[in-house]
């Protein structure tokens, strides 16, 4: 065993391994060497401190400015309170009823200071900070110990603060140094290495955790982004030659066939951007290796009409193809517009049906026993060329005649699980198209690691208009709000219509209140995907519950939207009652629709221009860009109003702003992306903290990536098992536990 892979209760003791391991997932020695630095501090520098994110677990380097002893007036006991500076922002550092510590807190002593960053009477703070002062200190001997070097400061944790972490490293780096890193295995093959002149790993582990400058730093985090972009790019590797190894039923329309026959009924031209990523599709379906391909599309790009194809064309070789989507008012909406498109063509074997059509059935959780038994007949016989449906089409009495292609619309609402149990359906593994107008930040990274071929189609059709996004600072800006809802009446003035959007449905009363936790417990119930209820206050402080759509709608009717037909549409509704609210809002029988995020994907009314998102910093990115794609679908221009309380200088406030700033959606999951992590690029997480990459950006080394994904080819093209490369299949096996392992086969 490599002594990178020994416990760490070994090296560090029983107690502070567990606080590690609890805190910061670090298991191993190796794991604790790769936990490199977040940044550097210079002997003399200090933080810049008006730069913290509340509720952040910090590691700042200050010079005390003012400490004060403050007695509690009803009770007994004190706070002191040290104010701390870099020069121009300042923090607080709070000490409950520890006055003793006065004493070595005094003005011009420098340290770091490590604790979450709080808010206390608008004012930031770290309560009860661990710390540790750096200037004439000789019993810890911090000052020898940074001495002439740079200062490293480690990602950590209440428990685990940045110099304890550094102890830790210092005693592994000891360690090892005393046997020579014997046993230490490199992953980089000698050859590699030489060609990008880069360091060994030892040497690499020991510059990037104590440098003597930034040029150091520089080399070794350029090693160890190769090591991490390099095992994984080969894990990617192994994966993409099994792939390729798998049997597929090859798909090539007939001339003269059911896709020939619905081309030559369409009333519109294909864009050119349809065409040529139609024929990137049938170039895989062609195949006999299973398609393995994202459609990117941005809304309203057509990306249906696009899947459509691809499954007509399946159906012409005699297989069957089933789109799933993440909504009953999705897949109802997919239904209709798919057997109106197709017209005769999806009346295949009924009485008035074309010869070259078939059955385009829907299957969806809440449909009646005879009309589920009639389509799950109908699927098992080869009846239905076509279904639609929810993740009802996954449960196991689903069964099919031929299933050939699979098309995942919005994937960024499914997991890879669900997608696999569906592709699992078929007798040979099914080609898989999955579409999206804002990838999940994973996704950006696994087309960034070249593991999914991509199309995207950034051409909109003929007839579309333009959207325009503008922020509404409500709570600054009270005005701006009350001029969104004349913008609303206007709009309704000309004939339009508009949605409103809330983050909450509003009867949650039964449910314990409208707290947030409770608003998120009917969200899900509901359907709902919220992604920051719980988020505290521009301040930190406790932010009042969102907003919901029942309350909402009862304001509007009574007081800015009086006299306009309002609606109210959300997940908790049944089915039926959803449908028939979705039917008038289209036929133009209301003028306001109050919805939650059940509009998300696929409502189409060209008819919609407005749509006014409340509390819309509560939403995530795509979501915000997926609602705006519910307007500006007709020939009017579409506008989007984005409602916040959040102050300007927030990151929440920066989020909205790049919404409103671009149309682009593979620019805002690249945005997403970049404040949200790309989640563990091997596992379940999706996006998030839990990052499965330490040194690499998915965004920043992108030429890294592409380089180490060719050198990974070429290397599992030569030694497939890696027979000869042993500390490579080491690492890997490091990289891949059972979990991840499952996840890349089934991915």
């Amino acid at each position: 065993m490599s002594p990178l892979d020994e416990p760490l209760h070994k090296l560090v003791g029983d107690r502070t391994a567990k606080v590690l391991a609890d805190s910061l997932r670090l298991r191993t020695t190796g794991d604790l060497l790769h936990h490199v630095p977040r940044r550097y501090a210079e002997r003399g520098e200090l933080t810049s401190l008006d730069e913290l994110e509340v509720d952040e677990h910090v590691t700042v380097v200050a010079r005390v400015e003012k400490v004060t002893l403050i007695p509690f007036r009803q009770r007994r006991g004190n706070r002191l309170e040290v104010v701390v500076t870099d020069g121009r922002g300042r923090l607080t550092l709070t000490f409950f009823n520890q006055a003793w510590r006065e004493k070595e807190l005094r003005p011009g002593a420098r340290g770091m200071f490590a604790g979450k960053v709080g808010v206390f009477q608008r004012t930031r703070q770290l309560a009860n900070p661990d710390y540790q002062l750096l200037d004439a200190d000789a019993e810890s001997g911090a000052a020898e110990r940074f001495a002439g070097r740079l200062i490293p400061v480690y990602p950590a944790s209440a428990q685990a603060p940045s110099w304890k972490i550094a102890q830790c490293v210092e005693v592994a780096l000891d360690g090892l140094a005393a046997t020579g890193w014997e046993g230490v295995g490199d992953p980089l093959p000698p050859a590699l290495r030489e060609d990008r002149e880069l360091l060994a790993l030892p040497d690499a582990l020991e510059r990037i955790h104590r440098p003597r400058s930034q040029a150091d730093v520089a080399m070794a985090r350029s090693r160890l982004k190769w090591d991490e972009a390099f095992v994984l790019q080969t894990a990617l590797a192994r994966r993409r030659a099994a792939d390729s190894a798998l049997p597929a039923v090859a798909r090539t329309p007939r001339d003269g066939g059911l896709l020939d026959a619905f081309d030559a009924k369409l009333p519109f031209t294909l864009t050119e951007g349809q065409r040529k990523v139609s024929a990137e599709i049938f170039a895989d379906l062609a195949r006999e290796h299973p398609m393995h391909r994202l459609l990117q599309g941005e809304v309203g790009s057509g990306k249906t009409m696009v899947g459509l194809r691809a499954m007509l064309a399946v159906v012409d070789t005699g297989g069957q193809a089933a789109m799933l989507a993440p909504t009953e008012v999705l897949a109802q909406q997919h239904h209709r517009s798919i057997t109106a498109m197709m017209g005769d063509l999806a009346e295949g074997g009924m009485l008035g049906g074309s010869d070259v059509g078939t059955k385009v059935v829907l299957l969806t959780g809440s449909m009646g026993t005879a009309a589920r038994r009639q389509a799950l007949l109908d699927l098992v016989t080869g009846e239905a060329g076509i279904v639609v449906g929810t993740h009802a089409l996954i449960e196991d009495k689903v069964q099919f005649h031929d299933l050939g292609l699979v098309v995942v619309d919005e994937q960024h609402r499914f997991g890879v699980e669900q997608r696999d149990a569906l592709r699992s359906k078929g007798a040979r593994p099914p080609h898989l198209l999955v579409m999206t107008a804002t990838p999940i930040p994973r996704t950006v990274a696994m087309t960034v690691f070249g593991d999914l071929e991509t199309s995207v189609l950034d051409q909109l059709p003929s007839g579309r208009s333009p959207i325009s996004s503008h922020v509404v600072p409500a709570l600054e800006k009270p005005h701006f709000l009350a001029r969104a809802w004349e913008r609303v009446r206007e709009e309704v003035g000309k004939g339009h219509q508009a949605y409103v959007v809330c983050p909450r449905i509003g009867d949650e009363e039964q449910e314990g209140g409208g707290s947030g936790k409770a608003a998120r417990k009917s969200a899900k119930a509901a359907g709902e995907d919220l992604e920051d209820l719980d988020g505290g206050g521009a301040d930190g402080e406790e932010r009042r519950p969102p907003l919901a759509v029942l309350d909402v709608a009862e304001q509007l009717r009574r007081g800015p939207l009086a006299g306009l037909r309002v609606e109210v549409l959300h997940g908790r509704m049944q089915p039926d009652a959803k449908d028939d609210v979705m039917r008038r809002f289209a036929a133009g029988e209301a003028d306001v629709l109050v919805a939650t995020t059940v509009i998300e994907v696929g409502v189409n009314v060209p008819n919609a221009t407005a749509m006014v998102v409340m509390d819309a910093d509560r939403f995530g990115v795509s979501q915000l860009h997926q609602l705006r794609g519910r307007v500006g679908r007709g020939s009017a221009p579409g506008l989007c109003l984005l409602v916040s309380d959040m102050p300007a200088a927030t990151a929440a406030r920066s989020r909205l702003d790049a919404v409103a700033a671009t149309l682009d959606g593979f620019e805002l999951s690249r945005i997403d992306l970049e404040q949200r992590r790309e989640g563990d690029v091997l596992g379940q997480a999706q996006s998030g903290v839990r990052s499965s990459l330490k040194v690499l950006s998915v965004l920043q080394d992108e030429d890294v990536i592409a380089a180490a994904r060719e050198e990974a080819v070429r290397l599992v093209a030569e030694d497939p098992g890696l027979e000869r490369h042993p500390e490579l299949a080491g690492a890997l096996q490091s990289l891949l536990d059972e979990e991840r392992a499952e996840y890349l086969e089934k991915g």
